[in-house]
Parts: C-alpha cells; sequence; structure tokens
C-alpha cells in the first residue's frame, strides 16, 4: 500500500459544538457544514496542510456508512499529534484548546525523549497531543 492519506475523520456527537470548538476555538478555516441534505450528509471539511483534511461527521452516520455501531467512546484508543516549532507554541496552542471548551487531559511538560508535550481534549473526547520535538521539527512551508 503506497501511504495517501487525505482525510482524517473524526466522528462527534453534536457537529455544531464539534464545528464551533475547531472553526472558531482552534481556528482551523472551513466553509462550514455542508450535505445537511442528505441523510447521513451533513460534514464539515477543514484544511490542515496541503493535501490534508480533517472531517467532522456525526458518530451515527459514520456508523451507518461504515457499517460498524456506535460503542462507548474511549480517548485512549486513538489520538491526533500537532507538532509546533517551539515550547512556547505549545503552550500557546494547549491555552487555545483550554479556551475554546477543550479539556487539558495533560498539561504541557518536558518529556523523557527531551521535548515538550501536553495533551487536550476536543468537546467528543478526542484526544490530541501537542508536541514540540527538536528532533522533529515541523515544515514551515506546510
Amino acid at each position: 500500500m503506497k501511504p495517501r492519506i487525505t482525510l482524517i475523520t473524526l466522528g462527534v456527537d453534536d457537529l455544531d459544538t464539534a464545528v464551533r470548538f475547531y472553526r472558531d476555538g482552534l481556528g482551523l478555516e472551513t466553509e462550514g457544514i455542508v450535505g445537511k441534505e442528505f441523510e447521513h450528509g451533513a460534514v464539515a471539511f477543514f484544511n490542515l496542510q496541503v493535501g490534508l483534511k480533517l472531517a467532522l461527521w456525526p458518530r451515527k452516520s459514520l456508523a451507518h456508512d461504515s457499517g460498524v455501531p456506535v460503542k462507548q467512546r474511549s480517548a485512549a484508543e486513538f489520538s491526533l499529534a500537532h507538532n509546533v516549532a517551539s515550547r512556547s507554541e505549545v503552550d500557546e496552542v494547549m491555552s487555545q484548546a483550554r479556551l475554546a471548551g477543550g479539556v487539558i487531559a495533560k498539561p504541557a511538560q518536558e518529556t523523557f525523549w527531551g521535548g515538550y508535550a501536553g495533551y487536550f481534549q476536543d468537546p467528543d473526547g478526542h484526544l490530541w497531543e501537542v508536541a514540540w520535538n527538536p528532533h522533529m521539527l515541523p515544515d514551515e512551508d506546510g
């Protein structure tokens, strides 16, 4: 398989709340909710970087489309990582997430691998790591 990940979809309980968190709270760009005219079609897309988007889709719609039943959520099953260029940027993003209504799961702190990182959860409990890794600095052009 050639890795061509272009879309990360998060199942959410309340699409409007999730859109407000990511758009208004974290400042991600979106055209808003589209597809409302279709049963199981309402979804919001956010540009992350060239060739990669984040989709928010109601959990019930994702379950319907995939054939996998909705079950109890567990934040420890999956996480997304947002790598930044400095320790101070980690603190800025963590603060932004908290002010937007996110829950700080683990405050930013020095890591065993020589970096600085913390975790927050969005309104649906999805786990995000915000990390500064001196060995894997992000490409500022992307």
